[in-house]
């Protein structure tokens, strides 16, 4: 193997950089942070008990904050979690039984949320430096409608007696408060972003940056 072949490799090898610690410990807060949402009562109005809750707010940030593959992670493990057993889902549900309810389409949403939105947001980071707050509101809304109101809607309809388009009519209850809590969670990723650029910003910046061979 030539040297530009070792040097190019081992750039490579750099930019697919093994979680550290802080990595795995960010995992595990925002893992804890959606589980913290949950515990705000929930308020079921739409008509098959589904409640409006703070999780997706905490789930938009979480993938805003980490970025796809941890965002995906945190998330990941509170699914996990309350499915094993804990009682972390909203009203202090859990376990496995929770997939045969009108809640669980929105529940397998959550982890593909974190993903979608925190491979937005680095495209974001990439590529933008200015109104990174409205395209971070942009990008949860898009994945809110795409992922978390999509599969909402199909578990309502798979669980329960309601046709696609009853469930389609009750899921839209929840655009209001998702429209606030995008905005929320926009607004505090880019406070996180600007005090903590080592969290996300910088791992973006350096990931776009093309592979520069060394001379042999």
């Amino acid at each position: 193997m030539s040297n530009t072949d070792t040097a190019v490799t081992s750039s490579h090898s750099s930019k697919r950089r093994r979680w550290n610690a802080t990595d795995l410990g960010l995992i595990g807060v925002f893992a804890a942070l959606v589980a913290g949402a949950a515990l705000v009562p929930g308020l079921a109005v739409n008509g098959f008990g589904v409640p409006i809750t703070f999780q997706t707010l905490a789930v938009m940030l979480t993938g805003l904050v980490l970025g796809p593959g941890r965002g995906f992670a945190a998330v990941g493990l509170y699914t996990l979690l309350g499915l094993a057993g804990l009682p972390i889902f909203s009203q202090g549900r859990s376990g496995l039984g929770i997939l045969a309810g009108p809640s669980a389409g929105y529940i397998i949403a959550f982890p593909i949320a974190a993903a979608l939105v925190g491979w937005l947001a680095t495209v974001v980071i990439r590529r933008t430096t200015k109104a990174r707050a409205l395209w971070f509101f942009l990008a949860a809304t898009v994945t809110s409608i795409l992922t978390v109101h999509t599969l909402g809607v199909a578990g309502i309809a798979l669980n329960t007696k309601a046709t696609l388009g009853q469930a389609f009519l009750s899921d839209l209850v929840f655009y209001p408060g998702d429209i606030i809590k995008n905005i929320l969670a926009a607004g505090i990723a880019v406070a996180l972003h600007r005090a903590f650029p080592d969290v996300l910003v910088r791992r973006a910046r350096r990931s776009n940056q093309p592979v520069q061979p060394a001379k042999a």
